[in-house]
């Protein structure tokens, strides 16, 4: 009976979504307290789990995701992003545009939010293709895939990080992990995969092919950009690193895990993109506050949704579904981890945002945490790729790449929805390999 309530609750919420065109945070809402009430729980018990639910999570995450919209942004509107692309592109070359591409993406999509990273990316391909005479899908999608992949892989991204929180995963290790993963499944899904495409001929509309540029003396230097894009990995990666190599009680330890944590690291890198991508490129500093206020009003909604994610997962963990799925999971025969991906790749197909996939799949899962000995960085890892799966019509970033490239329904499903589904699949047998070692 818990597994048809599960299922019913996401049936609601596909309806009220795909059907109702209802925002997501407004439905999770309705399906919490629906499936609350058909655990039999009292309605005060339902709001309470609710209410807890979004302030646990959220508690969590609010300063993690608002720091990053505001690096984001910061490193967009300084010029960070003109400067990282226009200094790969002249290092590579034609000939090796491709990588170039590829490293524009991981750098620019890990301090960025996805939707973001597409528009302010997308006119860099438009760029690159006009200038080295190359097809567009070419450029593009090993650009696109190496932004979806850090989207959907690596905090601190909105959704790996709040199923971070969610699994109790180390974000550190999580990266680490991650950056493993996500290396093939960018050159198979993005590289190899763009050989295939040279029977689409993209038509974009004119307005997109004109493209914003920056004087050089207005933008900071490539090591700067980078540097400053680069910067909360560096201190997340750097700390769980040491923690193996340096004793518990040592003072740098903890100076280091400290610099480490999340929220200060990420606090560390607005702080210092003020002052490259702001102040000294001759900002005043309240240009600088506005555009941060900016970039936080942005994700609001997104703030909304993962909170209203939490609060579904506590319904169900008050409801004691939680306990069931983890005595049910002790009987299969084969790996949490594939349980998770095929579950998030389900809801993803269905609902279209891998955000709401991924942790609507961790608060059904995270019971198997506690129930297995399976890495929480790993079960991360699987729920982010399974939230990538095929995204299609439901999708907004569909309609964005569409749209964007001038491709009809087909071409758009034969080169997307494709690539989605092969970084999804090969970050699946990735986790799986990880899963012999560690």
């Amino acid at each position: 009976m818990p597994l048809v309530i599960v299922a019913g609750g996401v049936l609601l919420l596909l309806l009220l979504i795909v059907v109702g065109k209802l925002n997501s945070f407004f439905s999770l809402i309705i399906v919490s307290l629906a499936v609350g009430v058909a655990q039999g729980l009292p309605v005060s018990d339902v709001v309470q789990a609710i209410e807890h639910g979004m302030g646990d999570t959220l508690g969590s995450l609010a300063m993690i995701l608002g720091f990053g919209a505001m690096l984001g942004k910061l490193i967009a509107d300084g010029g960070g992003v003109h400067r990282i692309s226009s200094s790969l592109i002249h290092a590579f070359g034609r000939r090796n545009v491709q990588w170039a591409a590829v490293i524009i993406g991981f750098a620019v999509g890990i301090p960025m939010f996805y939707n973001v990273g597409f528009v302010i990316l997308v006119p860099f391909v438009f760029a690159i293709a006009i200038q080295t005479g190359l097809p567009l899908l070419y450029v593009g999608l090993p650009m696109l895939a190496s932004l979806s992949v850090t989207h959907g892989y690596l905090p601190p991204h909105p959704g790996p990080t709040a199923i971070a929180a969610l699994y109790q995963a180390d974000l550190g290790l999580t990266l680490i992990y991650g950056t493993a993963i996500a290396i093939p499944a960018i050159i198979l899904g993005g590289v190899f995969f763009s050989w295939t495409l040279k029977g689409i001929h993209p038509s974009p509309p004119p307005q997109f092919m004109e493209v914003e540029t920056f004087a050089d003396e207005e933008i900071p230097g490539f090591w700067v950009s980078m540097f400053t894009g680069l910067l909360p990995v560096l201190l997340i990666a750097l700390a769980s690193a040491l923690a193996f190599v340096l004793p518990a009680d040592s003072a740098i330890a903890a100076g280091i895990a400290f610099a480490g944590h999340p929220v200060i690291a990420l606090l560390i890198s607005v702080l210092v993109a003020v002052y490259t991508m702001g102040l000294a490129r001759g900002k005043t500093m309240k240009v600088i506050m506005g555009n941060m206020e900016e970039a936080v009003r942005s994700i609001s909604m997104i703030l909304f949704i993962i909170g209203g994610a939490g609060a579904f997962k506590e319904v169900l963990v008050t409801g004691g579904v939680g306990d069931y799925i983890a005595g049910w999971a002790d009987r299969l025969s084969f790996s949490p981890l594939i349980l998770v991906w095929a579950i998030a790749a389900a809801i993803r197909i269905s609902l279209g945002s891998a955000t709401v996939a991924g942790l609507t799949t961790a608060g059904i899962a995270m019971p198997l945490i506690a129930s297995t000995s399976t890495s929480p960085e790993l079960m991360v890892l699987a729920t982010g790729a399974g939230s990538l799966m095929f995204s299609h019509v439901n999708d907004p970033g569909f309609w964005m790449f569409k749209e964007y490239f001038g491709l009809n329904l087909r071409d758009t499903i034969r080169s997307w929805s494709l690539m989605e589904t092969i970084v999804s699949v090969v970050g699946l047998l990735g986790v799986l390999v990880l899963d012999l070692y560690v």
